[in-house]
């Protein structure tokens, strides 16, 4: 396996389901669409960030750190799943999140009840704000140990080239043949990158195609997705390195914003639970899931061609009020 050399903890439930969408198709005319189910990772709701976290744990433990310290949005599923890691793992969690404190729903809600202390960073930026927290948890007597925004650093990454082998495996087994493309959400770019590393290194014939969240094209694929992955195929002891124009993305669907949500997310959400009686987040897979639908109905994405969109999980957000009241009214 690609991430044998690595350490490891085991807090995942693997590998994640993988089933076809035929009533969605059908609804939308084709392509043939199949789901990959990473919302159904295991760790506290689930989702993509716990596959990332089984390598950044591990790096953790392995230098006796006691505390994980991360940041993100209010929202945050990283910051969630990051929460469960430690309470697993019988570590302490400070997470850094951005804003004001915010009322305790959703994700917020599931930080406090995992144990999680939680610091607001205001005004200041993330970055910074995190780096207090690692400051004032060191001066407290404790052994804190920085995870990056999103998990997104090559051992993170290094979990999506793995799952590639995973996917690759239960094709196999099912006698599926290579998929066309392959559409998930991509923000902070670990599971973008891990994702086209493992395409590369298993020579499939699979466009591995971002939706950006927040981020322009240029952005996305040149200052955050490239060098990563080059940098997680050299922890993977892989001699191969990317560009930007190696990395397929789309930064059409940004709408208003970062976690701003509005017709084409709700719509989307609202396809997938009607259809198939799945589940999506109103941030993430919303977002890649309305590009997937608008693709589809542009003809961008062909009839006939064989679709797998990766769910990376988020469930708990849309129980936060900004999106609940939204989405009732649908």
């Amino acid at each position: 396996m690609l991430t044998n050399q690595l350490p490891r903890v085991t807090i995942a439930h693997l590998p994640t389901p993988l089933e076809p969408l035929p009533r969605l198709s059908q609804l939308l005319g084709g392509p043939e669409l199949w789901l990959k189910r990473d919302d159904q990772t295991g760790l506290a709701g689930g989702g993509n960030k716990t596959r990332k976290l089984e390598f950044l744990a591990a790096a953790a433990l392995a230098v006796n750190a006691d505390t994980l310290i991360t940041g993100g949005a209010p929202q945050s599923n990283h910051c969630r799943q990051t929460a469960a890691a430690a309470a697993k793992l019988g570590l302490r969690c400070v997470l850094v999140l951005a804003g004001q404190p915010a009322e305790a729903t959703g994700n917020i809600l599931l930080n406090h009840l995992l144990g999680a202390e939680l610091v607001w960073a205001g005004n200041a930026a993330r970055d910074d704000a995190m780096q207090v927290a690692v400051e004032r948890q060191q001066a407290l007597g404790y052994r804190p140990y920085l995870i990056p925004y999103g998990g997104s650093s090559p051992a993170g990454a290094a979990a999506y080239a793995a799952a590639v082998e995973e996917l690759a495996g239960q094709m196999q087994a099912l006698n599926l043949p290579p998929f066309d493309r392959l559409v998930f959400a991509s923000s902070s770019g670990g599971t973008h990158a891990g994702l086209a590393v493992g395409a590369r290194a298993l020579n499939l014939p699979t466009q591995v195609l971002g939706i950006s969240i927040d981020k322009p094209l240029v952005v996305l694929t040149g200052e955050t997705v490239a060098g990563l992955a080059t940098d997680t195929a050299a922890l993977l002891g892989l001699e191969l390195a990317f560009a930007a124009g190696d990395i397929a993305a789309n930064a059409d669907y940004l709408g208003g914003g970062y976690g701003i949500m509005a017709e084409p997310e709700a719509e989307a959400i609202g396809l997938f639970a009607q259809t198939e009686g799945v589940l999506l987040d109103p941030v993430y897979t919303g977002r890649a899931a309305a590009a997937l639908i608008d693709l589809i109905r542009k003809g961008d994405i062909g009839r006939s061609e064989r679709v797998l969109f990766w769910h990376t999980g988020g469930l708990p957000a849309l129980f936060a009020p900004q999106y609940s009241r939204q989405l009732a009214e649908w």
